[in-house]
């Protein structure tokens, strides 16, 4: 079992200081969920190329999270195990945020004939290496709670990094619709990845710097490496199949993730292009002049910034909630917080998928920040029970590939049947059905709640 040692307790104003880092790190994934989907339209992708981009995520998280995790725990620097790969992570991700957003004139510098696609080309291997860098840095990251923190505050722990996640994401989403109404200034999209990146290096600089890993004994030190040896010198394969039988519940917290996931990227990768083109009716761009392009621009931003109040309001409740749920799931366990906060999730999508109103919409966002909360948490809450002392960032990397892999049908056979399920609108131009993202979605989180329920838990 992971931490059978007894760290000494965190306080709350040291579990704060524990998860800045964590909220510049969800800060630049927030500008990279909202605003890479109109980004990327702009420079000519349809649905399915935009799915094929978001692959970027899924890819890195499964391919980049276990080699990191295993490479981290056979890191052993005056610096610490995780805290260099949180540092690099947030360094390269910044650049990738800041040149982002500059694509189209990058791709000028190839000469006034380059191809047409080249300007998405350049915006795609920006926005893989944006994900690939937030993986190496957040799968260590999550490795530091079975690694310095006391079994008994492992809930309370990943809950602070949800509060993170959300005060992160509320104020990355909020910044421009805020602007917008108190000074009537439009922030572009170039400034917002520019924030985004800047946001990133300081969070984790201040965790880097401030943070201090723990220094185990020298027979722990010992031991901790030959465990980490032991899981490096097996293949990939044998890592996973030990992972997974640990324990039966191990395979279940897994599917959990593999169902919750499909349901939570359906939100995550769509609701932007929902916004835009189901809610505010804007017609698919990728086959219109750029005249007629021009002609919604100013509805395309009002349409970008409700879809960042959204968010913002989404990642409020989860901000707001994620103490709670984890001082609930102390009382009646985290299996029932958890399901509980699934079905209130999938109930929100339905929400969405029927009613196309401002106020319909958003509060299916708030209602939906539930989930949210209690899926950044409480499955970590339950798994890290089952980690091997030496292996917490391979067990992680691994927990990874049920949060990625599902991801990848999201980026292909979801956003493939949106690109198939097109429509014509009363004013002649073509459109998609987004909306049905979220119905997918609702049976997934369905899914995963009545998983939750087979889960058997010790003293709840």
């Amino acid at each position: 079992m992971a931490n059978e040692g007894n760290f000494k307790k965190f306080s709350t104003v040291q579990l704060l200081n524990f998860c800045i880092g964590f909220f510049g790190l969800q800060f630049a994934w927030q500008m990279r969920i909202i605003l890479s989907g109109p980004l990327t339209e702009s420079l000519g992708a349809s649905p399915f190329l935009y799915g094929l981009i978001w692959l970027a995520g899924p890819v890195t998280g499964i391919v980049v999270q276990p080699i990191i995790g295993a490479l981290s725990d056979n890191t052993f620097t005056r610096f610490g195990r995780r805290i260099p790969y949180l540092f690099f992570g947030a360094l390269f991700g910044a650049l990738g945020l800041i040149l982002l957003p500059k694509s189209q004139f990058i791709s000028t510098l190839f000469g006034q004939n380059h191809p047409a696609w080249l300007a998405l080309f350049i915006s795609a291997i920006f926005i893989w290496m944006i994900d690939a860098c937030v993986n190496a840095a957040q799968g260590p990251y999550r490795a530091l709670v079975p690694d310095n923190i006391d079994k008994s505050q492992h809930a309370i722990a990943n809950s602070f990094l949800s509060f993170a996640i959300g005060l992160g994401s509320v104020v990355a989403a909020g910044t421009a619709p805020f602007l917008k109404w108190a000074f009537n200034y439009q922030m572009s999209v170039d400034a917002q990845f520019t924030m985004a990146g800047v946001a990133f290096v300081l969070g984790m600089l201040w965790t880097c710097i401030t943070f201090r890993e723990n220094v185990p004994s020298k027979e722990q030190l010992v031991e901790n490496k030959l465990e980490a040896k032991k899981a490096a010198n097996k293949s990939f394969a044998e890592n996973v199949k030990e992972f997974l039988t640990t324990s039966p519940e191990v395979g279940k917290i897994c599917l959990i993730q593999f169902f919750t996931w499909i349901g939570m990227m359906c939100l995550m990768i769509f609701f932007t292009q929902f916004v835009v083109h189901i809610l505010y009716q804007i017609p698919d761009t990728t086959g219109l002049t750029k005249e007629l392009i021009d002609t919604y621009a100013q509805k395309q931003a009002e349409a970008q910034n409700f879809s960042s109040i959204c968010f913002a309001f989404f990642n409020l409740i989860c901000f707001i909630i994620a103490i709670p749920i984890a001082k609930l799931a102390e009382t009646i366990g985290n299996k029932k917080v958890h399901c509980m906060s699934l079905l209130i999730m999938a109930a929100a999508y339905l929400l969405m998928t029927f009613a196309h109103n401002n106020m319909t919409v958003i509060a299916g966002m708030g209602l939906a920040g539930i989930g949210w909360a209690s899926t950044l948490a409480l499955p970590f809450a339950m798994l890290s029970k089952y980690i091997k002392e030496g292996t917490e960032g391979s067990a992680m990397g691994i927990f990874n590939i049920f949060i990625s892999a599902p991801q990848v049908l999201v980026c292909t056979v979801i956003a493939w049947l949106i690109g198939k399920a097109a429509y014509k609108m009363p004013d002649g131009f073509m459109n998609n059905h987004w909306e049905y993202a979220f119905l997918i979605g609702a049976v997934m989180l369905i899914i995963s709640a009545v998983v939750t329920l087979t889960i058997k838990e010790e003293n709840n």
